[in-house]
């Protein structure tokens, strides 16, 4: 992967702004758009990931400091340290899925759900706007 590949795909995550959009699905199309093999692109996806929410988290640790306290420290470690492995078992599984099997499934689920959405705001059902 060159850096120019690399920085299509960080521009492909733009995308992601239109609401609706999956940041992960947004990154892993540009990489194949880029030539990148499922598996590669998905790795490359969840890569990009890693500064976006990390400093997502510090920007909401800070917003949030005057909730903080110490005799919380153990509980949000434990939090922290649950979700890290919880993690690493889902991407692990996805990366196993991904280099096995093409997204087809996933792009009809999104046409279907996408199409749900359309109808229930149509009939009023759902209020989406809210």
């Amino acid at each position: 992967m060159t850096w120019r590949d690399a920085l299509k795909v960080g521009l492909a995550q733009c995308f992601a702004l239109v609401p609706g959009t999956s940041r992960s699905g947004a990154t892993i199309i540009g990489g194949l758009f880029c030539g990148l093999s499922r598996q590669a692109a998905t790795e490359f996806s969840f890569f990009l990931a890693i500064p976006t929410l990390g400093a997502a988290s510090l920007y909401d640790l800070f917003d949030h400091r005057k909730l903080l306290d110490a005799d919380l420290a153990g509980l949000l470690a434990v939090g922290f340290a649950a979700s890290f492995v919880c993690a690493l078992f889902a991407v692990r599984a996805l990366l196993r899925y991904v280099s096995r099997h093409d997204f087809t499934p996933f792009a009809w689920y999104r046409l279907a759900f996408g199409a749900v959405v359309l109808l229930t705001a149509y009939l009023g059902v759902v209020d989406w706007r809210a």
